[in-house]
């Protein structure tokens, strides 16, 4: 990408996911993450009506009448991107790939973050970590992070969540929260999702979200006759009829089973999920996300 067309679209998402993250997310943002981290501070006297599961027993016993322990939020807050560069983010069909989504849901993440102070970093992958940068504040770091997400180009096509969530749970100490930007195409033969193990424990030290990007052909074949089809991370390339309805019911039925599969697994894993469809408005389903939280 030349560099002057590289900065206009910078640019353009910089126009539009600042005023979004401004008028819109900052304040959901921050109440769905804000106060999720609390600090110690002191202890005092308990008063009727405090929480007695604060109770500093402790020191109530040192003193013989009742403490609590006082806690304050934790002001500064971290955010990742576990950004999901495979194949597969290069298809869409709606006026838009899913790889430019991902840019925009991305950067609107991001300035809601460095709005409210917190510090923003990213790990982008594919069947390894292609690249980690650190979290920091500022306009011009999120500027980086969305340069590095239009033209950034993976050495593999393939997709290991797994790798990523291991790598962020080792390289992030501090309690965070993360956001996993992917299409979530990662399963072995049977069919089975590769990753639960390494998001059960990455959900257990930080706070992660999941937000699933697709694009209607994904889950609805139309009926345009025989057709090639290839898989962007394998090169695979198989010949389909689409006019016949057996095969599309198939397809659909695959793509619902996909769909319930991912949704129980997020939720044994008690993993908040937002579906983000290419070519629609964003805004409702991550809206969505905060306010459930």
């Amino acid at each position: 990408m030349e560099a002057t067309e590289l900065l206009k679209q910078v640019r353009k998402i910089e126009i539009k996911s600042r005023k979004l993250s401004k008028n819109i997310f900052a304040g959901e943002y921050h109440s769905a993450y804000k106060g999720k981290g609390m600090a110690f501070s002191e202890v005092r006297d308990y008063q009727y009506g405090d929480d007695i599961r604060n109770i500093d027993w402790n020191v109530t016993a040192r003193f013989n009448h009742p403490f609590i322990k006082i806690f304050e939020e934790e002001r500064e807050l971290t955010v990742m991107l576990l950004i999901d560069v495979s194949g597969s983010r290069n298809f869409g069909t709606q006026k838009q790939l899913k790889m430019s989504l991902i840019a925009e849901v991305s950067a609107v993440l991001a300035f809601s973050t460095i709005q409210n102070n917190d510090k923003v970093g990213m790990i982008m992958f594919s069947d390894k970590v292609e690249k980690f940068i650190s979290p920091q504040k500022g306009r011009q770091h999120t500027l980086r992070i969305i340069r590095e997400l239009l033209e950034f180009t993976p050495s593999s096509q393939n997709t290991n969540i797994s790798e990523a969530l291991r790598y962020f749970t080792n390289a992030i100490k501090k309690k965070c929260a993360a956001f996993i930007i992917s299409d979530f195409f990662d399963q072995n033969d049977e069919g089975l999702f590769n990753f639960e193990d390494a998001l059960k424990i990455a959900n257990r030290k930080h706070d992660v979200a999941a937000l699933q990007i697709t694009d209607i052909r994904e889950s609805v074949m139309p009926p345009v006759g025989l057709i090639k089809i290839k898989d962007a991370e394998t090169n695979r390339e198989i010949w389909v009829d689409t006019s016949i309805k057996e095969v599309r019911e198939k397809y659909a039925a695959w793509w619902l089973q996909f769909q319930d599969n991912l949704k129980n697994l997020l939720s044994k894993c008690n993993v908040d999920h937002a579906l983000l469809k290419t070519g629609e408005d964003f805004v409702k389903p991550l809206m969505q996300l905060f306010e459930q939280r």
